[in-house]
């Protein structure tokens, strides 16, 4: 039987999940093309639940935004170090690089420079090609052999761009091809049938805890007051934020449940609406045909750098409206996401069943452009087709 090994780099909470969907293909491909394979990488714990040799475990070190990123800066430096020489005392046969864009750009100069006989695939390039610089493609170039792209419009861009570049559809279209129907989720969450349930999710970066959940409960507090009925379920997306979020519950007197990560999915097939942050998450949300609202914030000086320095100029964020570019499910973003707005959209939602309707039509053309299933299978052949054919 041949043999190779294979490094993915990644980080945070959706780049572990897609990288655990595709270590799980890559070792069902491999095995039908007779090779014994190796993963290695950093990641998370569904990374090495699918078979990784997990190095450094990076779902921790996660933040978007300049000022965000700072208090990881030692720890990061250190692991990447780390990894460095890992790669050089064990060149592995191919890398793939999973979103996380500074690090994955970094480690891929790093390979270009010291490795190069090493192929380089990006997967899942980072959403810079919606407000993209000519140095942010650059770069992505830079270190892709092959780029396997997600949505449409992003191999397009890539496509454009002068890149090597092969659509394969949206991973949770593997894992979500059927909906979880609504009745099943609270039946499985002891949640009568008549309840009204708004499903919060606040936080995958410690970071969102202070920017994001104090809008969002705020929000939630003041559609309590007007629909005194509901209940909120509020799913921890690290067990590291439990003890975080249990107390804002308590501090904002919401009639809410925490709900376990393993539980997660349930919680939101079980809700009427969805408060969301923005996110790989929407997607998900979507595809479970659940109404939602999406919102982020970074810091002040963070959102200022943004609009008035970078002059990031994107329509959207949400990849549930850049699936087809479209104005799908609404986006409060920075200095609209106030509890005001957030809590009007909701509430909206929640009682107007011709904007429910709209929605719902929206994520079905979106499903459409997201591709059929075996969209891991798919990415893990076009990974495999890489390695060089001298070591396998």
């Amino acid at each position: 039987m041949k043999s190779a090994q294979i490094f993915i780099h990644t980080g945070e909470v959706s780049g572990d999940l897609q990288g655990g969907l595709l270590v799980s293909a890559l070792h069902r491909q491999a095995a039908k093309r007779n090779i014994d394979l190796t993963v290695v990488g950093i990641g998370g714990q569904q990374m090495e639940a699918a078979g990784t040799k997990v190095l450094v475990n990076t779902v921790r070190l996660s933040s978007i935004g300049l000022i965000e990123a700072i208090p990881y800066l030692l720890e990061g430096r250190q692991a990447q170090q780390q990894i460095n020489q890992y790669l050089l005392d064990y060149p592995p046969d191919l890398m793939v690089l999973l979103d996380y864009i500074t690090p994955n750009v970094a480690v891929g100069k790093f390979i270009r420079k010291h490795l190069p006989q090493v192929p380089l695939v990006y997967y899942i390039a980072p959403q810079q090609w919606v407000f993209s610089t000519k140095r942010d493609t650059q770069n992505v170039l830079d270190v892709s052999d092959k780029l396997l792209a997600i949505f449409p419009e992003e191999a397009t861009y890539y496509q454009q761009a002068g890149a090597n570049v092969r659509w394969v559809g949206h991973p949770l279209v593997d894992i979500l091809a059927e909906p979880m129907p609504k009745h099943e989720a609270r039946a499985a969450l002891n949640i009568a049938p008549e309840a009204q349930i708004v499903t919060l999710l606040p936080a995958s970066r410690k970071q969102e805890l202070k920017y994001i959940m104090p809008r969002m409960f705020a929000a939630a507090q003041q559609i309590q007051a007007q629909q005194p009925g509901v209940k909120f379920l509020v799913p921890a997306s690290l067990p590291d934020f439990e003890a975080v979020i249990a107390q804002a519950v308590r501090d904002y007197g919401l009639n809410a449940q925490l709900v376990s990560k393993a539980d997660g999915q349930r919680a939101i097939a079980a809700a009427d609406l969805v408060i969301n942050k923005s996110g790989t998450a929407n997607l998900e949300v979507a595809l479970l045909n659940v109404p939602q609202v999406v919102t982020y914030r970074l810091s002040h000086l963070t959102g200022f750098i943004a609009k008035y320095i970078v002059r990031f100029t994107g329509k959207y964020v949400s990849p549930v409206n850049l699936m087809e570019n479209q104005p799908i499910v609404p986006e409060l973003l920075q200095w609209d996401a106030t509890p005001e707005k957030i809590s009007r959209a909701a509430l909206e939602l929640l009682t107007d069943e011709g904007k429910r309707q709209q929605m719902l039509a929206g994520y079905r053309q979106m499903r459409k452009a997201m591709g059929e299933p075996g969209v891991c299978d798919r990415a893990a052949n076009e990974i495999l087709d890489m390695l060089p054919v001298t070591r396998i």
